[in-house]
């Protein structure tokens, strides 16, 4: 699959990967900073951002497509980062394809099944009647009532594009994605444990990865570290851009100090 990307900087690869409604786009905050020591690669996943919308998503699909693409850009092994569903995508990605990838970072994400909490989204979303909006503040408006949270509506509805004629659309694959959420809540899988280093970040004040996680994160990453940013929530790059640029690049190049 054709993965549509964005490009930054030069040097060793680091590929950043996004989470579920997101896009490489969701890295542009930080990305800058990584991009002076690193040829950074943002791409979207399938049914996300500018990337093409198929039927068919599963974890292993996910990282099928990764090692396709890498591929198509001369890139044979290569450090990885993913947040929340890129997280899983890039653990997948590892115990699949392990001799493709240096290093490991996920952020905020444990690789175990999780509950679906995102099905209040779907229904409002796939309840947003696009052809009676005319402006985004009508749509922010109208999922209100679902979705209280000002911000997370915001970047929900980073989705939508504008045709030629004034209507509008989702660029992601909403649909799609609602139909293979069961697979997307499912655990990553691997016979191998990836015996490379990994550094697993959490948020102080997520939920996302637990205490009790953290038997199944080494039994898969047996080298894996296990870091906490205390004041962060899920969104860990963009609650606390500083601490996150700082412990990423001091793992990835192993020297502390080198982020500044």
């Amino acid at each position: 699959m054709h993965l549509f990307f964005k490009e930054l900087g030069a040097g060793e690869p680091l590929v950043m990967l996004h989470g579920l409604f997101g896009s490489g786009d969701n890295w542009l905050g930080v990305a800058p900073r990584f991009a002076k020591q690193f040829r950074v690669l943002l791409p979207d996943l399938r049914n996300h951002g500018q990337s093409p919308h198929h039927p068919a998503m599963s974890y292993p699909l996910l990282a099928g497509d990764l090692a396709e693409w890498l591929d198509s850009q001369n890139i044979a092994t290569v450090s990885l980062l993913g947040h929340s569903l890129g997280g899983k995508v890039v653990m997948q990605l590892a115990l699949q394809f392990p001799a493709r990838v240096k290093k490991l970072v996920v952020v905020d994400i444990s690789p175990r099944a999780y509950p679906p909490d995102h099905e209040k989204i779907f229904r409002a979303l796939l309840a947003l009647d696009l052809s009676q909006c005319r402006s985004r503040r009508q749509m922010e408006d109208a999922l209100a009532p679902e979705l209280p949270d000002l911000t997370l509506r915001r970047f929900l509805l980073k989705n939508i594009g504008r045709r030629p004629d004034g209507s509008w659309f989702w660029k992601m694959g909403l649909r799609e994605l609602h139909e293979n959420y069961p697979k997307l809540l499912e655990a990553v899988s691997g016979v191998t444990p990836f015996a490379k280093p990994a550094l697993f970040l959490r948020g102080g004040k997520s939920g996302y990865l637990r205490a009790e996680d953290q038997a199944l994160i080494h039994r898969l990453f047996p080298q894996a570290k296990i870091e906490t940013v205390p004041d962060a929530g899920h969104w860990v790059h963009s609650e606390k851009p500083e601490e996150f640029v700082r412990l990423t690049i001091d793992f990835l190049t192993g020297q502390p100090g080198k982020s500044r």
